[in-house]
């Protein structure tokens, strides 16, 4: 279980530092900053989590992102699995928009004009204001009420706007088979005890997708959790080669 502990401190430590890097995922200033034609550092960001996804999927989501350090820690209230299916669609809803007002306010601007990285951060820290601070609160709020009350990262798998650009990413690998981190399955190991399962922080069916041969999906985070979690080695997470991906349904759909 070293590699949960890594990313379980990984995932504390950028929670911890959700107050300095907030406006660096923020869609408004995304927005913000194309009515004048700049880019801005949610927007690099949002082209990293893309390139990135190439090679590591949502990786980026199970060990880095704050706002799943914030979820997880909200397990110990309610470890309910997440419905997913159809309700899986609604982030593409928030993302279109989104990736719609960044372009045409670039456009309206007369392009790209510049970058600035920093924009509307004092020394690179996002909050050091009350109104930053009400703003802070407002989201960290929302992803807690949101845990709480519809289970395990239900905001990765409704409103995350960052996630379609990793899913994208990752459908994009897949198409060239490129090799890149993944989960690899012997399904005649897998004894159905669903420890994986239990485990997972998207309520993802993992011994239906070992079963099929196939695991993978767009809503995993590739946190290696059902990989740590099961006892036959059924399912791993290593460097391979592309599989065809599926979309698993979650625990509560099985």
């Amino acid at each position: 279980m070293t590699r949960q502990m890594i990313r379980s401190g990984i995932l504390l430590i950028s929670l911890l530092c959700f107050p300095v890097t907030l406006f660096y995922i923020s869609p408004y200033l995304a927005v913000d900053a194309a009515m004048v034609g700049l880019v801005s550092g949610s927007v690099l960001l949002y082209a990293v989590q893309f390139a990135g996804a190439v090679f590591v999927g949502r990786a980026f989501c199970g060990w880095i992102m704050p706002c799943g350090g914030l979820q997880e820690a909200c397990f110990s209230a309610n470890r309910g699995p997440a419905k997913g299916g159809r309700r899986n669609w609604i982030k593409w809803f928030v993302w279109g928009p989104l990736l719609a007002a960044i372009v045409l306010m670039l456009v309206r601007a007369g392009g790209v004009l510049g970058v600035d990285p920093l924009r509307q951060t004092r020394g690179g820290i996002s909050v050091m204001d009350p109104v930053g601070y009400m703003f802070f609160y407002a989201v960290v709020g929302t992803i807690t009420v949101m845990a709480l009350v519809f289970g395990r990262r239900a905001f990765c798998h409704y409103f995350c706007f960052m996630a379609p650009f990793m899913i994208l990413g990752r459908k994009l690998r897949n198409a060239l088979r490129l090799p890149a981190l993944q989960l690899a399955a012997t399904g005649g190991a897998c004894v159905d005890c669903k420890r994986c399962t239990a485990v997972c922080p998207m309520s993802l069916d993992v011994p239906a997708m070992v079963r099929s041969g196939r695991p993978e999906s767009a809503e995993c985070i590739l946190c290696g959790n059902c990989a740590d979690a099961c006892p036959n080695e059924a399912v791993r997470l290593g460097f391979g080669r592309a599989a065809t991906q599926v979309e698993a349904p979650t625990a509560k759909q099985a």
